[in-house]
């Protein structure tokens, strides 16, 4: 059956999205639950590895692009409704972006009481970021190796923090920073990056450029903090601003009044 087939047997009538569930191929355990569209699923089929449509960054892309851990297809079932999917797959690495080996590792009773979250040893730095202050969960592991925060290379560090600050909307006050940032609301969090955007005009007055580094951090941390709350993954910005690339100022402005 050619590609062109299968997708076209779909039953993309209910939804633009559909479920995509991922089974290890050797273990039988379940990795992941994402959604593809239909140019996500081509790609799947025509390269045979995993292509997913992300809600949040609002793209197609492939599963361990910037990581390494891809999913190569070993064989594809479709349910008896024709809207959902699932794909056995051989996984290079950790399926889920914490670094464990399955998104599923949190086990709830039928009250929805966690009874047990498993911890991977791949997640040092989601573990800092949780118990520690903002200076010290943002320190690098070595001052001469920048690319490296926590195990955990730099490309990959603003998805893992997004993604932690989505888990702290919901935590008590009491339990975290951001959390308690979470809880003041817009006022709250707004204020800390008026507040740390003055830190970062005072580092460049001074020309101190780990200053300047430092703040940034700070400054974007909680900017971070402000597109969670909204479910903006950074990535759109980073779309914006490819968007824009090549414009002039002038141009970028007149295409907003229109």
């Amino acid at each position: 059956m050619v590609v062109d087939e299968i997708v076209a047997r779909l039953d993309w009538g209910k939804s633009p999205l559909m479920p995509a569930i991922v089974q290890d191929s050797s273990s039988k355990e379940v990795l992941m639950l994402a959604f593809m569209d239909k140019q996500a699923l081509t790609l799947t089929l025509e390269s045979g590895y995993m292509h997913y449509f992300s809600r949040s960054k609002n793209r197609i892309w492939k599963k361990g692009e910037r990581s390494g851990h891809t999913q190569k297809v070993e064989s594809i079932a479709l349910d008896c409704d024709n809207d959902a999917l699932l794909f056995i797959i051989t996984q290079v690495g950790a399926a889920c972006h914490t670094g464990h080996k399955s998104c599923f590792f949190t086990t709830l009773d039928s009250s929805s009481t966690i009874l047990e979250s498993q911890t991977s040893p791949e997640s040092t730095f989601l573990t800092a970021l949780k118990s520690s202050p903002l200076e010290s969960t943002f320190a690098p592991s070595s001052p001469n190796d920048p690319s490296q925060v926590y195990g955990i290379q730099a490309y990959d560090i603003m998805d893992t923090l997004y993604h932690t600050l989505l888990e702290r909307k919901g935590a008590p006050e009491s339990s975290s920073y951001t959390a308690s940032l979470y809880a003041k609301g817009v006022n709250g969090f707004g204020k800390k990056i008026i507040e740390e955007a003055g830190e970062v005009v005072l580092a460049l007055k001074d020309k101190d450029s780990a200053q300047i580094v430092y703040e940034c951090a700070d400054l974007l941390y909680h900017i971070l903090v402000g597109l969670a709350y909204y479910n903006i993954h950074p990535e759109q910005v980073l779309a914006e601003l490819q968007r824009r690339f090549g414009l002039s100022g002038l141009e970028e402005k007149a295409q907003r009044k229109a």
